[in-house]
């Protein structure tokens, strides 16, 4: 009998805390209780005024609802209704509006500009270019190879380099964070329809002819459109070699790529190139206006005479990418034809899983879909003090409970098995990172909306991952999966400072 061969090595950071409070939070909680002591120790009677607003204080600190710190909760709830006042909410660009450039995309999008750089063999290929932060995002498309008829071997072959193709971004100090995506669709049928009206005899009988446009016609619905895409995010201002001119930046990144893009064919999928400033336009475009798709699928068809895209000055244009009209709502996000509802993972599986785990969350459905893991490498040099001081938290959670006299749980003895288990990984050579994912859904009718997000939701518990919807932050959520260099964890940090 063959053994499963299972896979592993997720782990929520928990650092030094109160139970599962964080450290900022514990100290928070102890800086009120001695306050609560000072005050007695000074005026019993003033705790009369400092209890009650003490204990808010720590009830805010310390509860959470929907698995998220109630204080953060009530300030993305504030936050919110100010956005919903200001009219922050709704994106509006006329077809005879004249703006200045850049204002073609809403919200976290409004900063980022699609350019077209060489690559140093002759050809062009699409970078996003984030304003404000200086980011530049280049995307890969790939093609992932099957494993449903790979033996074991090669599986296990491709799960190590992939481990090692992330290990050597914590060595490449221009590169910020990594996000894969796989965009599934019901085929257009636009392709398909092209290629066979193009191919038709004239003189063929009117009976083939109709069965060709029958079966063209029917395809859509027995067919799916999947697209595999890793993009990855480089900041300038962390090159080893400064870089003097904005031109010098986008060629060390251009090099930067090169390398990780050569290293990736050895990771179970087959690169395909660099995907164009059009393809990301059309990429952004179909996300927007779902109904573009088979316009969008013509002009990126590959065409035979040139061995270009058809027809790529169609998406380049000013305002194309972006959308005419969109209303972020409390739970789902409306944009010209399309509706679409986004999850951000609340916990990722806390077993060993099998190469297969995410295939339910990755095939195709009946609406659009996409699924964005991103990966925020950390440096190798404080990979190690960082494992470190997870396993010394871990030890000083054990020896508070023995020091109270209190049994320890099988969660937390898992816990601290994996960050030992993580600290000797990396010691062997392991990348250490922070894992994300955001998942988005669109349908054109808002009455099937119900059907697409319970489809989603099921899929999700299937691959072990549990899912929580990104309210108040849908226009955040839909645009991190899209390949413009967008990631949730440094907008929060920015919004932060």
């Amino acid at each position: 009998m063959t053994s499963v061969r299972l896979y592993g090595g997720w782990r929520l950071t928990r650092g030094i805390g109160l139970g599962n409070l964080t450290l900022g939070q514990s100290l928070i909680l102890l800086g009120l209780l001695i306050t609560v002591m000072l005050t007695a120790a000074v005026d019993i009677r003033l705790l009369l005024y400092v209890g009650p607003a003490a204990a808010v204080a720590a009830a805010l600190t310390a509860l959470r609802w929907r698995g998220e710190p109630l204080l953060e909760t009530l300030l993305t709830i504030a936050r919110w209704r100010h956005g919903v006042r200001a009219e922050q909410d709704v994106f509006t660009s006329g077809v005879v509006t004249l703006h200045k450039r850049g204002l073609d995309l809403p919200g976290l999008l409004a900063p980022v500009a699609i350019l077209s750089c060489e690559d140093g063999d002759g050809g062009h290929y699409g970078m996003a270019w984030h304003r404000r932060s200086g980011h530049l995002t280049a995307t890969l498309r790939v093609a992932a190879v099957s494993t449903a008829l790979a033996d074991q071997d090669s599986v296990d072959t491709w799960v190590s380099q992939w481990g090692a193709w992330l290990a050597r971004l914590g060595h490449s100090p221009m590169v910020r964070w990594v996000a894969v995506t796989v965009d599934t669709a019901p085929d257009p049928g636009s392709s398909l329809e092209d290629y066979v009206a193009a191919r038709l005899d004239p003189a063929a009988p009117a009976n083939a002819t109709a069965l060709m446009h029958e079966l063209v016609a029917l395809s859509p619905a027995a067919s799916a459109a999947v697209e595999t895409r890793v993009s990855i995010t480089f900041d300038p201002a962390r090159s080893p070699e400064p870089c003097a001119t904005f031109a010098e930046a986008v060629a060390e990144a251009g090099r930067n790529l090169a390398g990780l893009q050569h290293a990736l064919g050895a990771c179970g999928v087959t690169v395909l190139g660099r995907a164009s400033a059009a393809r990301l336009a059309g990429i952004t475009r179909a996300a927007f206006d779902p109904v573009s798709r088979p316009e969008v699928a013509r002009a990126l068809a590959h065409d035979p005479r040139t061995g270009a895209e058809a027809d790529p000055d169609a998406l380049l244009g000013h305002g194309v990418a972006g959308p005419v009209a969109a209303r972020e709502h409390r739970s789902h996000y409306e944009h010209d034809s399309g509706t679409s509802v986004s999850w951000v993972w609340a916990s990722a599986p806390r077993q060993h899983v099998t190469s297969e785990v995410l295939v339910p969350l990755l095939a195709p459905a009946r609406h659009p879909k996409r699924v964005t893991l991103a990966y925020e490498p950390h440096a190798a040099e404080a990979a190690a003090d960082h494992l470190q001081g997870e396993v010394n938290a871990a030890a000083f959670r054990a020896a508070l409970r023995q020091r109270q006299q209190r049994a320890e749980t099988a969660t937390d003895l898992a816990d601290r098995a994996r960050a030992e288990q993580a600290a000797q990984e990396e010691a062997q050579g392991a990348g250490l990172g922070l894992y994300s994912m955001v998942i988005t859904t669109t349908v054109t009718d808002p009455e099937a909306l119900p059907r697409a997000v319970a489809d989603v939701e099921q899929r999700a518990g299937t691959s072990k991952i549990k899912l929580r919807r990104a309210r108040w932050s849908q226009a955040a959520a839909f645009a991190a999966t899209l390949p413009l260099g967008i990631y949730l964890p440094d907008a929060v940090r920015r919004r932060t400072r």
